[in-house]
């Protein structure tokens, strides 16, 4: 889906193919389970396969079954206008972060963030936050399975480090990212409880306005979290 979205216009199996550098024999399988059950078709003759409407229709049904609630939608977009950062609500997905909901800063240089994106469950500070949703035994199995990789010199690379890092910022009341995963990417994190979900909310963005600003963007998200919490949702 990414690379039709990225490509815009239908692709041959051999174009497929040599993008995702897969054997022609796999890819001619492929195309054909997702030809035969709805979800690609060819526009035109020998001109290529493109996604059919059938995609759209499932992604709709499994929206409708678990839609993001307008109050979290409205939650980022109140954090972004308020700090001029880029704000993102995200969620564990297995061993990763995902982001599911986000508003980019309006400024020219800033993190790009889009719905979708993955990072690290511990090498960021959304990660850690919401690894702080679990208790002590299950945030140290998680982390046990985590595949710890050095992005940058600041990456925190092992278990011990990663807890260490968890139990101080619960005790400061938020968490810090200082280029771990991203280099000079500055972020701040805070966990969320919304309903059922287990969340965590970040505004991000270059280490240069996010330090001096640290105190303020706190507060900020603090009081947002807190009227999203008295909205009684």
């Amino acid at each position: 889906m990414e690379f039709f979205a990225e490509r815009g216009r239908p692709a041959t199996l051999a174009e497929i193919a040599k993008h995702f550098n897969w054997p022609k024999s796999s890819t001619f399988n492929l195309l054909g389970t997702l030809s035969s059950r709805g979800y690609l078709y060819e526009p035109r003759a020998r001109e290529g396969y493109y996604p059919a409407p059938g995609w759209l229709s499932l992604a709709e049904k499994i929206d409708r079954a678990a839609p993001v609630p307008a109050a979290l939608v409205q939650f980022i977009e109140t954090l972004c206008e308020k700090t001029h950062e880029t704000a993102v609500l995200a969620a564990i997905s297995g061993s990763k972060v995902v982001f599911i909901v986000t508003r980019e800063s309006p400024q020219a240089v800033r993190y790009a963030a889009p719905v979708g994106k993955i990072v690290p469950l511990c090498a960021t500070a959304t990660g850690r936050a919401l690894l702080s949703h679990l208790t002590g035994a299950e945030r140290l199995t998680a982390l046990r399975r985590a595949n710890f990789e050095k992005y940058t010199p600041t990456t925190l690379m092992s278990v011990d480090a990663v807890m260490q890092e968890i139990e101080r910022s619960m005790a400061r009341g938020y968490f810090t990212g200082n280029g771990e995963y991203t280099a000079d990417l500055g972020g701040l994190a805070m966990p969320v409880k919304f309903g059922e979900r287990n969340l965590a909310v970040l505004v991000a963005g270059p280490v240069s306005r996010m330090q001096p600003r640290t105190a303020q963007i706190v507060q900020i998200m603090a009081q947002e979290i807190g009227a999203l919490m008295a909205s009684g949702r």
